[in-house]
């Protein structure tokens, strides 16, 4: 018969796969760090207000003399790289056109810059890369803005690598009055005869949300076969841009949530699968009102050459005209408003380029 050792070992090579199967359910998360209690209590409790206040259902009818703005908000967890170019962006239009928030990592010496983005920091927790943390952070931002001025009708998600891509009037009227921008939504009569009156009626959000990548299913198991279940089955399960641009709305949708988020923010086995803040927004708007939303964003990005899950990143010697009208071409919009990722050191040659090329449309 067989000896014991054998039997043992016989039996420990049986158990691997299905140890292999269960370790999700048992063994902690790689350096995950959760989100403070306090920090969570915080949050909900802005959300909340945000949710309540009287601002976050005001209607601009269209003959008010309030004009509707654009809430920019930059996350970022250094400095922002860009300001003097921003500085150039928003100089030159109204100021009761734009509102600005930058939530920085407050565990990060950020440097604030002077114009614009003066007094325009909001209060802040501490970020980390591919972690529930970002969503927390650009709930946050959204929050703040809806309390801030019920005047902010959109609301653009940027990062501190973020270069914009036209000038501030070309994106307002983008936004606000053209009806042939959005390639998706075919122009009707109605539409035509609002254009003319420099109104929209409705309002799209322009985010990406999609439902077919190679790596769709590792993502969603990143937390465990069934973690997601049942609020989000896996034919729900979407991935999009961290960087777009919101309604109002969808902005509330997003406070409003407390289900869906309590599936996201919870932590991952598998970190090279997992970039939370890159699958709740798509897929909650995606779940809640698909049709309000473009299903792409506005935002350039170039995933050639991608490393360890970032972008391409553009240097010095890339930044040209040819560049910027390449990285403006759209299948889906008229142009691209935004793009990124730009080392810091492309400051100099994108200010070379604002006045005779980023700003004249």
């Amino acid at each position: 018969m067989f000896s014991t050792p054998f039997v043992l070992s016989f039996a420990l090579l049986l158990s691997l796969p299905l140890l292999f199967l269960l370790a999700p359910h048992f063994l902690p998360p790689n350096n995950q760090i959760p989100i403070p209690a306090a920090d969570e209590t915080d949050d909900l409790a802005l959300f909340s207000r945000a949710v309540r206040s009287k601002s976050a259902f005001t209607r601009l009818s269209l003959d008010s003399k309030t004009k509707p703005k654009i809430a920019f908000l930059f996350l970022t967890n250094s400095d922002l790289h860009f300001a003097p170019l921003w500085q150039r962006f928003f100089s030159k239009t109204a100021p009761n056109l734009y509102n600005i928030y930058v939530h920085a990592d407050p565990s990060v010496n950020v440097t604030i810059p002077p114009g614009v983005f003066r007094d325009r920091f909001i209060a802040s927790k501490r970020t980390y890369r591919a972690s529930p943390t970002l969503i927390s952070a650009t709930r946050r931002m959204l929050a703040t803005a809806v309390l801030d001025d019920p005047a902010n009708v959109f609301f653009a998600v940027l990062s501190q690598y973020c270069a914009p891509l036209h000038s501030f009037r070309y994106v307002y009227r983008s936004l606000f009055a053209s009806a042939t921008f959005d390639k998706s939504r075919p122009a009707t009569e109605s539409d035509a005869e609002l254009t003319r009156m420099g109104v929209k009626v409705r309002y799209k959000s322009f985010i990406e949300i999609l439902s077919k990548s190679t790596s769709l299913w590792k993502r969603y198991a990143a937390r465990g076969r069934y973690a997601m279940m049942p609020e989000v089955p896996f034919d729900q399960f979407r991935v999009g841009s961290q960087f777009f641009l919101l309604t109002r709305r969808h902005a509330l949708v997003v406070l409003k949530d407390r289900q869906l988020w309590q599936k996201f923010k919870l932590p991952c086995y598998r970190e090279d699968d997992c970039y939370p803040e890159e699958h709740y927004f798509p897929t909650l708007l995606s779940m809640a009102d698909p049709d309000g939303c473009t299903h792409y964003t506005l935002t350039r990005v170039n995933w050639t050459g991608t490393v360890n899950g970032h972008p391409y990143t553009y240097r010095p010697g890339e930044v040209s005209a040819q560049l910027i009208y390449q990285l403006r071409q759209s299948n889906f919009s008229e142009s691209y408003l935004f793009a990124r990722k730009f080392s810091p050191d492309c400051l100099k040659p994108l200010l070379g380029l604002s006045e005779k090329v980023i700003f004249r449309d």
